[in-house]
């Protein structure tokens, strides 16, 4: 009888070990981390959608925000297997694939899994009074009259102020032009720049910002300001060096402003490295397209997000296995 049960719990291990072996077994869930950003801003908020996404398309699923410096350290961050999954600016992986500051050399190894969003375009932001006095009606007449102004970028280091010193120099004002014509050019957090503008330390600003960010509204409210367009050749030129997007803010976007401005726009995207586990990339990505209200639903700036738009990027190589959920759902 002994020898009975003995066979028999050998032969229940067996076919258990056996099942587990199975070739193409499925994963039933993930414990994965998501590098973003600082606590308590929008990426945080798109760490809990990926989160409730995956939940919803595999019960069991978890994946923890990690805060982080933003997207260029996200890049090392993944690269030092420190997340799975990150948050990275468009124009940020563009350097990364390049090597350009601050990164050492290229990093390759890059690899899209969705667009986020593409409506954060970098808004010249100027004084009216002072864009009406100089006759200032786009960002290339500045270099054309020479016009001391003082203007406003994010903080060095921050890939919008990167992107900001472009269009300038696209523009023909350098910051050194800018300085030789009386001039200049100060790097600011967007609550110093809001705070500088109201109290006319500074004529501009010129940042990356949601329509209609509360930073805008509170210094609409305070001072006149316009809105002041680049011309086609320095949105082309911008967007061909950062591979991004051009982007036309519409009239009808604030009450103050009655014309469409064109600019550019950076987009936020969620990568893996390209030796990614296949199968989580897979899964992850069928999540965030078929439980994008998850997506959607984190904060009222994130409802135009659509699962065309997911499917969009082009500075950056999707995974393969993105690659093929958007092919079989006819959105590649």
């Amino acid at each position: 009888m002994l020898t009975t049960r003995r066979s028999l719990f050998a032969a229940l291990a067996l076919a258990a070990g056996t099942a587990l072996a199975l070739p193409g077994s499925a994963k039933a869930d993930y414990n994965l981390t998501l590098c973003g950003a600082s606590p308590g801003g929008l990426w945080s908020l798109l760490g809990a959608g990926v989160d409730g996404a995956l939940k919803a398309h595999k019960p069991g699923s978890t994946v923890t925000y990690q805060t982080s410096g933003g997207g260029f350290a996200n890049v090392a961050l993944l690269q030092q297997d420190k997340c799975d999954l990150a948050i990275v600016h468009d124009a940020e992986a563009t350097a990364a694939m390049k090597g350009e500051e601050p990164f050492s050399g290229p990093i390759r190894n890059l690899r899209t899994v969705a667009v986020l969003y593409t409506w954060a375009p970098e808004q010249f932001i100027m004084n009216r009074d002072f864009a009406e006095e100089r006759g200032i009606k786009t960002m290339e007449d500045i270099a054309a009259k020479q016009i001391p102004i003082n203007i406003l970028l994010n903080r060095r280091g921050n890939v919008v102020s990167q992107i900001g010193e472009s269009m300038l120099e696209a523009a023909g004002a350098s910051i050194e032009d800018i300085e030789s014509w009386g001039g200049s050019v100060t790097f600011a957090a967007s609550k110093e720049q809001g705070e500088m503008m109201r109290d006319r330390r500074a004529d501009a600003l010129l940042n990356s910002l949601f329509i209609n960010h509360r930073s805008i509204q509170q210094l609409a409210q305070a001072i006149d300001v316009t809105l002041i367009p680049i011309t086609q050749a320095t949105a082309d030129a911008v967007a061909e060096e950062w591979a991004i997007n051009e982007y036309v803010i519409p009239a009808s976007a604030y009450e103050w402003n009655d014309k469409d401005v064109l600019t550019v726009t950076v987009s936020a995207q969620l990568f893996v490295r390209d030796d990614a586990d296949p199968q989580m990339v897979e899964d992850v990505t069928t999540a965030l397209v078929e439980q994008i209200a998850q997506m959607q639903g984190v904060h009222k700036a994130m409802s135009p997000l659509d699962t065309k738009l997911m499917a969009s990027a082009k500075a950056v190589p999707y995974h393969p296995a993105a690659a093929e959920v958007y092919k079989a759902k006819g959105l590649q």
